[in-house]
């Protein structure tokens, strides 16, 4: 009996499903661990199966990119949704930052797709939608906890994203990124004797 097909996409056969799902996993290994100069052929001999296979599947490597990273931001929408559940808004934050920024350390793939051009504009867009109305909230909440500096913006997340995946690529040293990420999350916080005002933030987004 098929599988129940996903929205847009016809019911697959089971053993066609359970290809595409090998695939998907495989992808999920080969780019993180080198990044999106694999190709499509790459992929599909890292899953055991025939290129034409592959190609059934997904028309090119982009097609597969993008499915990839829809259960990416899965990955990133779960760590948002258990900081909006923190009773403690800063500590949801400061620990939402924190998985994400580790997602990113340990996945090459992640880091590319995310700081990459060509489809990053509609990529950004997709984060937006489903993750900007979880976040937003959350940094209002911190701020009235008296937690986060008044000044911080929600841009400013995706560009502490940026810095701090720059710290694995530039090093090579997977967990340098956790000395860095909690020096920007101490200049985050407010202090009792006050603090100097932020220059201007981005004007859009970084990407």
């Amino acid at each position: 009996m098929a599988e129940p097909a996903e929205p847009g996409r016809a019911p697959l056969r089971r053993d066609a499903e359970l290809n595409r799902r090998r695939l998907m996993a495989a992808a999920r290994e080969v780019f993180r661990d080198r990044g999106m100069a694999a190709t499509l052929d790459d992929v599909a001999r890292h899953a055991g199966l025939g290129v034409g296979t592959a190609y059934r599947h997904f028309a090119n490597k982009e097609e597969l990119v993008d499915a990839v990273f829809e259960d990416m931001i899965d990955r990133v929408e779960a760590c948002a949704r258990e900081a909006v559940a923190d009773p403690d808004p800063w500590h949801g934050l400061a620990a939402s930052l924190e998985k994400v920024c580790e997602l990113q350390a340990h996945d090459r793939g992640l880091r590319e797709v995310m700081l990459g051009t060509g489809k990053a504009a509609q990529r950004r867009a997709l984060i937006d939608r489903r993750i900007k109305p979880l976040v937003d909230p959350l940094i209002d909440r911190a701020k009235e906890q008296g937690a986060l500096r008044a000044d911080v913006e929600p841009l400013d997340l995706p560009m502490i994203q940026l810095m701090v995946g720059a710290v694995t690529d530039q090093t090579g040293e997977p967990d340098l990124w956790r000395r860095y990420l909690r020096l920007l999350l101490d200049g985050m916080r407010t202090r009792p004797d006050g603090t100097e005002p932020l220059p201007p933030g981005p004007l859009s987004h970084p990407l």
